[in-house]
């Protein structure tokens, strides 16, 4: 049997636990029984014995069936009226057994819980009414063992009766609500997770798409470039087919190693032991013939990350010169700065609009917005200039202070 002492449980949740409750209420009852007993018995002659000892018999037994009864079932409730009913015309006859109203408060809480009340909770009336017969019981019982004298017999019980139920009702209410809000935090928490979850998966996503954007998609719309002027040159002598399907046969391994590095944890092709410039240079000439490149500062090492995402920069600048800006000369100037690395990549083809590049779609479009991204994740800055007729300069400065590499 559990007797779901509230008040200690929502006093001291990690240390008290009902069962070891009910040990101490079971067992406070027994001693205080025996107690109360002996003292009767010592005081009161046999004959006087034999009627109170019926009904210490019957509301003991009583007690140990209604213990036996499951929490919840109606016969446990109907049990637990007989205890009182037996207890409250014990008491009366023997005011010696008064103490032991004490734990039988607790256990009537307990016991009728459950009992019409809402979602489980313990029904406010039929607790109510075993407290208050309970002490009204008592309190006759004392008020007549005084000779009818004494009221403090009398009005005692009744007050502790009351006292008890408003702090019993007070705790349990308490205990409700932490409970109640324990489970909105554990909702809110799963509900950050599941959220945390999403934003995880779609940040992979979209890095997942700058890598495969600078890489292979570029490498193959240079191949079909390249391909494409092959076709048109077919009048022109087998030397030149040969020479321009050969770069678009390069260009197309190239797609292939970069697609196999993607799959093997998205390496990067370039980060090797060569220098940022020389990396930067190689970068650019898979899609631009002979790239100038201008160092200013000290070069040094900079974080991966860094590195990864110049690299990228600046290839797939390079590759949209290829694509749209014509016959040009494309250079690149690369400054070591104290706290930062920038990278300039300009061509002086035919330009565009900045302000007209159409939205992402199947058709592409990715580019410029995948470079911005990477700049701006690593806490960086990036910027296009271009018109019509006047060449593009894309440009990215990226911090590598400690802080920045850690965050």
């Amino acid at each position: 049997m559990a007797f779901m002492l509230d008040i200690a449980v929502a006093a001291e949740p990690r240390t008290v636990t009902p069962r070891r409750i009910d040990a101490v209420v079971h067992a406070s009852f027994a001693v205080l029984l025996v107690a109360s007993g002996a003292r009767y018995a010592i005081r009161h002659s046999l004959e006087e014995n034999v009627p109170v000892l019926v009904l210490v018999l019957a509301a003991s037994a009583l007690y140990a069936l209604m213990a036996l009864i499951p929490a919840g079932h109606a016969a446990r409730r109907a049990c637990g009226t007989a205890v009182l009913a037996a207890w409250a015309a014990l008491v009366i006859l023997a005011p010696s057994f008064a103490w032991c109203s004490l734990p039988l408060f607790f256990v009537f809480r307990a016991v009728f819980r459950g009992s019409g009340g809402p979602s489980g909770t313990p029904s406010r009336w039929a607790a109510h009414s075993a407290a208050a017969v309970l002490a009204v019981s008592t309190a006759v019982g004392l008020f007549r063992l005084s000779g009818w004298s004494d009221l403090a017999m009398l009005l005692g019980p009744l007050a502790a009766g009351a006292l008890l139920t408003l702090v019993s009702e007070r705790l349990e209410e308490d205990a409700r609500e932490q409970a109640r809000l324990a489970a909105s935090l554990s909702g809110a928490r799963a509900e950050l997770a599941e959220t945390q979850r999403r934003a995880g998966a779609a940040e992979e996503r979209a890095r997942v798409s700058r890598e495969i954007h600078d890489t292979v998609t570029q490498g193959l719309a240079s191949s079909l470039l390249l391909l494409e002027a092959a076709q048109r040159a077919e009048d022109d002598g087998a030397v030149a087919l040969r020479a321009t399907v050969a770069e678009a046969t390069g260009l197309l391994r190239e797609s292939l190693a970069d697609t196999r590095a993607l799959v093997h944890d998205l390496a990067a092709p370039g980060l090797d032991s060569a220098q940022l410039p020389e990396a930067l240079a190689r970068a650019a000439a898979r899609y631009v013939d002979a790239p100038r490149i201008h160092v200013s500062g000290e070069p040094r090492d900079v974080p991966a990350e860094v590195r990864h995402a110049l690299l990228r920069v600046v290839a797939s600048a390079s590759a949209n010169v290829q694509r749209h800006a014509g016959p040009t000369q494309v250079t690149l100037s690369v400054g070591f700065l104290p706290g930062a690395v920038t990278v300039d990549v300009h061509d002086s083809g035919r330009g565009f609009d900045p302000a007209g590049v159409p939205a992402p779609s199947a058709a592409g479009g990715y580019g410029l917005r995948a470079m911005r991204q990477r700049v701006e994740q690593l806490g960086g800055t990036f910027s296009v200039e271009s018109a019509p007729g006047e060449g593009t300069v894309v440009a990215a400065e990226i911090p590598t202070s400690r802080a920045t590499e850690g965050a």
